[in-house]
């Protein structure tokens, strides 16, 4: 294919410290620096769509930023393209797969279709997944059992441990996120896709790459003060649990989901020395037929969101958005209008062209 249809031909529309990006565009890059750098086409296309999907939601954090340190992993060996996933333990309702260190968006992808297609027989399934790279944004496992009308759970062990437990200044937790997605007729998704740390610790990078502060409450330097220098991450900063003044609560819940995404797979597995880091996820899938006729509840499912929507705003408010409904608009503007991408980011995705031998056939200066 002659210069992958020129993909750095036409240089991005400028808009202060971004470069705008069509969705598409941005697809195509990303998924040709991942097929030089060792991916397969399958793999490459599925990590390029997550990320891009999740920029076109506005969760740039888990957006191309990404990308760099995806290469980077597969080069170190820490990602092992076309590593076969394999089920190590299985009934008709569970499964427990090893990703043999593949890449976190085919294997998780993987193994909610399995715990959907159980669902389909037996109403209720659930899976586990270990040795896998990044799963991206986690709301795109749970939107899958929702397209097919069902419930869709996922939770996520985010690899090194970043988080302070409440009351600490040192890390002993991940981010951790927690993503649910439920059928309905709205036109958007009725989806709750939320960090158990006050946020992820992508959104620091993206603070870097942008030359933003962040707010107070996010992050503590390695003395253990407050800090709004998102570099003070890179320093031996950790990040806190959701919650503020009641972290106890984010700092909770990320303790179960290091249960049910670790130590639920088995102290059998995965044990091997590694510098890799370790992302678990647990998958559950609920069979809303088997509970009640599905039309009925995705019109009430829908019914109940605008009952949310209909509450007077409080003051300085926009008014009511339904868990989901930001991103879908935010998905909405920028399929349209493209996606910013900070020049940062940018110049790293050709840098990246140059090295993997790519300059010419994709025109970068």
């Amino acid at each position: 294919m002659t210069a992958i249809d020129n993909l750095w031909q036409r240089e991005p529309n400028k808009k202060g410290g971004f470069s705008v990006v069509k969705a598409d565009h941005l697809t195509r890059i990303c998924a040709a620096l991942l097929k030089a750098a060792g991916a397969s086409e399958e793999e490459a296309q599925a990590v390029a769509i997550g990320c891009v999907n999740a920029n076109l939601a506005g969760h740039d954090s888990h957006g191309v930023i990404a990308i760099p340190s995806y290469i980077d992993s597969m080069k170190k060996g820490k990602i092992v393209p076309g590593a076969e996933w394999t089920i190590v333990r299985e009934s008709p309702t569970t499964a427990v797969i090893d990703g043999h260190w593949g890449f976190g968006f085919h294997v998780t992808t993987k193994a909610m279709a399995l715990a959907i297609e159980k669902a389909k027989t037996a109403n209720v399934a659930a899976c586990t997944a270990f040795r896998q790279s990044h799963v991206g944004r986690l709301a795109a496992y749970p939107l899958m059992a929702a397209s097919a009308g069902m419930i869709g759970l996922a939770a996520a062990v985010s690899g090194g441990k970043l988080v302070a437990p409440y009351g600490a200044r040192e890390a002993r937790l991940g981010t951790n996120p927690i993503s649910i997605a439920v059928p309905s007729n709205l036109k958007a998704p009725f989806l709750l896709d939320m960090a158990t740390s006050a946020v992820a610790a992508g959104k620091l990078e993206l603070a870097i790459a942008r030359g933003e502060e962040i707010p107070k409450g996010w992050l503590i330097d390695d003395e253990g003060h407050h800090t709004t220098e998102p570099r003070d991450y890179r320093k031996g900063g950790v990040l806190l649990p959701l919650g503020g003044s009641e972290g106890y609560k984010g700092s909770g819940l990320a303790a179960i989901v290091e249960l049910l995404c670790g130590l639920l797979t088995g102290p059998d597995f995965g044990d091997e020395p590694t510098d890799r880091d370790k992302f678990g996820c647990f998958l559950a899938v609920l069979n809303v037929a088997a509970f009640r006729p599905l039309d009925e509840f995705k019109k009430e499912v829908a019914d109940f969101a605008q009952q949310l929507k209909s509450a007077a705003p409080s003051e300085d408010s926009s008014g009511v958005f339904y868990p989901g409904e930001i991103g879908y608009r935010r998905e909405q503007e920028r399929t349209v209008n493209g996606i910013e991408v900070e020049n940062a980011t940018w110049e790293m995705l050709r840098m990246l062209a140059r090295n993997c031998g790519l300059a010419a056939e994709l025109d970068v200066a």
